[in-house]
This record gives C-alpha cells, structure tokens and sequence, in this order.
C-alpha cells in the first residue's frame, strides 16, 4: 500500500513537473535538458528505493528533489521588460480628471495582413459622460467550446473603444493552452480602435466574430470602463502571469463586473468562453424579446467585417442588423 502511495505521489507531481522544467529550460542547447534528465534520475531513484522497501530513503530522496524544485517555482516571477510583439509592446494607461478619461497608448495598429503592420500607439481622450454603449463580442479560431473575448465602449461622438486581456506573447512566441498554467506567458491589457483589434481578427486572422449590445446602463459601463482602467494601470506597475483558468480574458473582466453586480456567481461558462454569450444571456445582460440563437445570427459580423468595398466606415458596419444598435 505504501509502495502504491509513494509511487502515484511521483507520478501525479512529475505530471506538474516536467511541463514545469519544460516551459523554463535553459537556452543553451548543451543544458535544455538537463533539468528534465535530473528530475527522472531522482525520481527513478525514488521509485526503485520504494520498491525495495525503504519507504524512509525514498520519501527523503523525493524532499530532495522536490523542495528545491518548489524554491525555484516560486521564485519564477514576471519581468514585464522582454522583447515583446509589437502589437503586446505596451500596456495601455489612463488618468481619470473629472469627466475626461487620458488614456496612453491606445494602439491603432494598420493591418496589412497578419503579420504586415503598420505600427501606431496614441494618446485618446475620451468623455465619461458620452459614454452611452457597451458591446461584447466574441472570437472563434478553433474548437466552438473556446473563444476570446473584448469590450467595446461606445461614444455619442461615434467612436468605439475595445479593451482586450491579452497573452503578453514575447516577439514570435506562439500560444499554448497548456504552457498557460506554467508561468510561460504574462498578462497584458490593451485598449484600441476597432479597426485594429477587432478587424485583424476577422480579416487577417481568419476568426469568426460575434457582437452583442449589452444591457448595461450609461452609469454602470463608466465604472466598467474605470475599472479596465485601474486594473491596466496597476498591471503596468506590477506585472502578473497568465494563467489559462484563473487569469485570462474573460474571469479578468468577470471580477470588474462583480464590483457592478455582486450576485455574479462563476460559472463553468467562463472557462469554457465559447459558451460565455449564453451565461451573459442567463443572466438578462443581453437584449431581450430575442432567443439566444437569434442574438448569436444577427450578431455574426464576419461577413461585414470582410465587407472591403462598403462605404460605411467599419464600427456602423459590422453593428448593421445586431439587435440594440439600431440607433448606432
């Protein structure tokens, strides 16, 4: 029973071990895997000094491997000053002055293709009290059951800014479910023009794209927004990880709605963010006389976003036909 015991202790930690090793290897060819072949050394030892029945060697054996292991793990932290892509160059920053929102570096990026660019991050003021939308939208780019999610804050002067929980992806970096949960990636939030972040998506990036109107009132989309601020100003001061379930686009912004409604409960909805349109439905957050399914095929905007030879400038377009934006 002990031997059994000791050795499903070795498994289930080397299952958060060695993805752990691997996603912080050395970059050095000559030492990539060398923590790895340590780490299976000790922990054979430790499986073999079990089956031998020396269940004190084998616990010790495993202490010392594993105590400086967790020292190193907790040591890992966030630099927030590597060689970022230059679309996750900057984390976006605001001050708040009465009624006027500065915000800085606001990127509005002009996309060629996805990875044609033309590099552009300005300064935006903005009207808290013109402030008289908020938009959810949702991007598809494989399986149905995942999506990302932005913000769009509407203004009665016709302009539209989108807030996004990004991977902070260093320059080439590619994304990886799986290297979220090992302090591979940090986090980042950006605001932007919509023609910029959202269009990227649609047009270059092949996704498929969703909008829906919120209910939220004037008053509680300020706060929203005021919070997206605080908590970009603070990531800019401190950075942090990201995290695949506990820090990412969607439970980000769930815990700034939950300063709005506190009786927000989680949801396995908000891991699973391709569902996260039917939990904002549940909960009255999206236009009502409408069923689900009908908000999601009005509210496609794929099409429109690809829609190259229309006239109407890009934020009309693609809220043409979604319920709630009539007046848009």
């Amino acid at each position: 029973m002990l031997l059994c015991l000791q050795v499903l202790v070795v498994l289930l930690v080397s299952l958060w071990a060695l993805p752990a090793l691997w996603y912080h290897r050395p970059r050095r060819l000559a030492l990539r895997y060398l923590p790895l072949a340590l780490w299976l050394l000790l922990m054979s030892l430790v499986v073999v000094l079990a089956m031998r029945d020396e269940p004190l060697r084998a616990s010790l054996c495993f202490l010392a491997g594993f105590a400086p292991l967790l020292l190193w793990w907790r040591g890992v932290m966030p630099k927030g000053n590597c060689d970022w892509a230059d679309d996750m160059a900057y984390t976006t920053t605001g001050v708040v002055d009465g009624d006027s929102l500065r915000l800085q570096r606001v990127r509005c990026f002009d996309w060629r293709s996805a990875t044609d660019y033309q590099i552009c991050w300005e300064s935006r003021e903005y009207s808290l009290s013109a402030l008289r939308s908020v938009d959810m939208l949702t991007s598809f780019w494989g399986h149905r059951s995942i999506a990302h999610m932005l913000i769009s804050f509407g203004f009665t002067d016709g302009r539209y800014l989108s807030w996004s929980v990004e991977i902070r992806r260093v320059r080439d970096q590619e994304y990886s479910a799986i290297a979220g949960f090992f302090k591979h990636f940090e986090l980042n939030i950006v605001a932007s023009d919509e023609t910029d972040i959202v269009k990227v998506r649609s047009n270059h990036r092949g996704e498929d794209m969703y909008l829906y109107r919120t209910r939220l009132s004037p008053a509680a989309g300020r706060q929203l927004l005021l919070g997206y601020v605080e908590a970009a100003n603070r990531l800019a001061v401190r950075p942090r990880f990201y995290h695949t379930v506990r820090a990412n686009c969607t439970n980000v912004v769930f815990a700034l709605m939950q300063r709005i409604r506190p009786d927000l409960r989680s949801d396995i909805r908000l891991l699973l963010s391709g569902y996260l349109d039917s939990y904002v439905y549940a909960q009255g957050g999206l236009q009502k006389g409408l069923s689900l399914a009908e908000l999601r095929q009005r509210g496609r905007i794929t099409e429109r976003a690809r829609d190259e030879g229309s006239d109407v400038p890009f934020s009309r377009r693609i809220r043409q036909g979604v319920p709630g934006c009539e007046n848009d």
